[in-house]
């Protein structure tokens, strides 16, 4: 949902499920005595207001306390953008946007501007998506949950990182209560040991089963690491007869979505980028897509049913060109499935044009930006780019992998582009941070989740989200499933909210580790604290100064 108000400060907020993103602009005259923006929020259903709170303060009135986060309204924010992460689905809830003036300790309050808006509810329409914390290395978890390991914490732990995708996913799994209904998946990973939370989600297709609805399971059974441990889990989980079934042929079967059928008819499917892990469902970002269009889920299940033959990557490459002709002709499609392996590298290429075609653009990228995709990035044209990787490069020997990050690196220079590299705090002492757990995964630690956003606040914003990690491979070899999803704002808007979320929280992380490793043993002793600004002059131009990125993301975020 979008909503927008004016007056001495303009205010536009946009909210997802779990995310309120607010923006501000003001006239540049006026923004010359700006100390920063109080925000005062009201919850419209549980009738509380409070003030949020940051991190930086003003060193000249700090508590003696320390680095503790303080209320915006003693240490307003310094940025023309702000975000509330602790917001409900389906609340409706009141900001008051407050411009200061005067000086640390007896800031003046100026005219307020109010906007309310509602979050976007977990279930609405065709699309509902669900998204984990991605958060295991966070302070919200140490501070939760201090001094434990996550196996530690236990329960609550795996409970509060899953937010709503475990929940949403076994609540998927469980409409199939009864005989009328079925259930055909195609799963990557099912690397789960028993006696562990995440079972629950194979226990639900389990139940399902035992409910008398039909189920059949198409998993990853190939001669590799995750082939061998899906077989010893399938072994211990004893699913009835003929409902794993196993694809060998395909060089990986990477799809992660369930058809749900009623009387033989497709009604929906859950789709996107969550394996059926441990890191996947608590430790890594993912995200689960649930689509209620019985064409789309026709669709899906025609592709399941050809993947059930366990067809040699060429036959199933006839299917797909046969099947699912892309690109399409036109721009009509509201929701495009995009089934892998096509041929060559016609589908790669225009995930390219998509992304190079001079629109804002957000994207993840787990396994590093590959260098057909580094182009739609290196153009220094005022047009806002973000990407959130998990690392740079993936594979190739020292040289190339030396090559490939000085090139991002070059890349990222431009003002226009805004890069976060996932990394977690790993020392105690970055204003008052405590250390953060380590990741509980491998190859992919902190961003998995794989989509494009091309202009998301705009009126007809596009999104490309699935299975696939924008390479050749995974359009001409793999297995994969993709969506794109044209001019619908909830699922745009919920996309944005939970990027910039993660976005935020990686950027500060790397900004610390590039520290770390330029200073090396002296780091701590030439740390300074992230304070406030003391004077408008300090910050306040940067944002206004044509071109630069803080300008270009004032302009953009607060539309017009």
């Amino acid at each position: 949902m979008r909503k927008a108000a004016s007056g001495l400060v303009n205010v536009r907020a946009i909210s997802g499920t779990h995310v309120v993103f607010l923006a501000f602009d003001m006239r540049e005259q006026d923004a010359r005595r700006l100390m920063g923006f109080a925000i005062q929020r009201t919850d419209l259903i549980e009738d509380e207001t409070i003030w949020l709170r940051g991190n930086k303060t003003f060193a000249s009135i700090r508590p003696p306390t320390g680095f503790e986060d303080a209320s915006s309204r003693q240490h307003p924010f310094q940025v023309f953008q702000w975000a509330d992460y602790t917001a409900k689905p389906g609340y409706r809830y009141k900001y008051r946007v407050i411009p200061t003036f005067g000086r640390p300790g007896s800031l003046e309050e100026q005219q307020a501007t109010d906007v309310t808006i509602e979050t976007e509810p977990l279930s609405a329409g065709k699309h509902d998506l669900h998204f984990n914390r991605g958060a295991i290395a966070s302070q919200a978890f140490v501070q939760r949950f201090p001094g434990q390991t996550l196996d530690e914490a236990g329960a609550p732990a795996y409970t509060w990182l899953a937010r709503d995708l475990v929940p949403a996913l076994i609540e998927f799994i469980a409409l199939a209560k009864d005989e009328s209904y079925s259930l055909h998946a195609a799963l990557y990973e099912l690397s789960l040991p028993d006696g562990q939370p995440w079972t629950d989600v194979l226990s639900a297709i389990k139940g399902a089963s035992a409910s008398g609805a039909e189920v059949k399971l198409i998993y990853h059974a190939g001669s590799d690491v995750t082939g061998t441990k899906n077989g010893k889990v399938l072994k211990k989980v004893k699913f009835k007869s003929g409902i794993a079934i196993a694809r060998k042929k395909a060089k990986l079967m990477h799809n992660k979505f369930i058809v749900l059928s009623r009387n033989g008819k497709p009604v929906a499917v859950w789709t996107g980028s969550t394996n059926i892990s441990r890191n996947a469902l608590y430790g890594q970002l993912n995200f689960g897509h649930v689509v209620r269009d019985k064409a789309v889920a026709a669709r899906y299940l025609a592709y399941w049913q050809k993947l059930h033959e366990d067809p040699d990557p060429e036959e199933l490459k006839d299917w797909t060109e046969a099947e699912n002709a892309l690109p399409p002709i036109d721009d009509g499609d509201e929701i495009l499935p995009i089934f892998s392996p096509h041929r060559g590298e016609g589908v790669f290429k225009w995930w390219i044009e998509l992304a190079s075609a001079g629109r804002p653009l957000f994207m993840t990228f787990p396994f590093g930006i590959v260098k057909d995709f580094r182009p739609a990035f290196d153009v220094s044209d005022g047009v806002l780019r973000f990407a959130l990787l998990d690392k740079y490069v993936n594979g190739g020997n020292k040289a190339s992998r030396a090559a490939a990050i000085e090139d991002i690196e070059r890349i990222r220079r431009h003002p226009n582009i805004g890069m976060a590299l996932g990394n977690h705090i790993h020392v105690d002492w970055i204003d008052g941070w405590r250390k953060e757990s380590d990741p509980i995964g491998v190859n992919v630690n902190w961003i998995h989740t794989k989509f494009m956003l091309i202009d998301p606040l705009g009126d007809k914003p596009v999104t490309l989200a699935g299975s696939a990690n924008f390479s050749a491979a995974s359009v001409n070899e793999n297995d994969e499933n993709m969506l794109l999803i044209r001019g619908d704002t909830r699922v745009a808007d919920i996309f944005f909210g939970e990027f910039m979320r993660v976005f935020a929280h990686h950027r500060f992380r790397e900004s610390v580790k590039r520290h770390l490793a330029e200073v090396g043993s002296a780091a701590r002793n030439t740390w300074k604290p992230q304070d406030l600004f003391e004077s408008p002059r300090e910050w306040v131009p940067t944002h206004f100064k044509k071109g630069s990125e803080k300008d270009i993301k004032r302009r953009y975020f607060i539309g017009g």
